[in-house]
């Protein structure tokens, strides 16, 4: 069955790192662009960061503003993807959530055709 599954998340002060991952299956990650999104509670679903695939596509990576130079997003392998994320801000509580879409990578939430059930992530002193 095909499915993703994310992990890492938790409890860091402001000014800590998280690695986030996203472990797929029955699913070559190679081929497909993947999303981490995120939301906070009572927001809408944003997209945080998206790899385009390099085998489909022209592997780029693409940042939000707000997480821009603090996140990196990097494939691991062909069923691993990792969200690393420094200098972690309050406003970076949220649940985080990967998806994965044919094509290039999109802010568009309803492109991707994958979601995983997400991870919780809660930056507080």
């Amino acid at each position: 069955q095909l499915g993703l599954v994310e992990s890492g998340g938790g409890l860091v002060r402001p000014g800590g790192s998280l690695r986030l991952s996203c472990v797929a299956s029955n699913l070559n990650l190679d081929y497909w662009a993947i999303g981490w999104f995120r939301q906070a509670p009572g927001k809408e679903r944003e997209v945080v960061s998206y790899s385009n695939s390099a085998q489909t596509n022209d592997g780029r990576t693409w940042y939000a503003d707000a997480v821009n130079g603090r996140f990196t997003i990097s494939r691991e392998s062909k069923n691993t993807v990792h969200l690393e994320m420094d200098s972690l801000k309050p406003e970076d509580t949220a649940v985080y959530y990967c998806a994965v879409k044919f094509g290039g990578g999109s802010m568009i939430r309803n492109e991707y055709d994958y979601w995983g059930q997400g991870t919780q992530v809660t930056v507080s002193s």
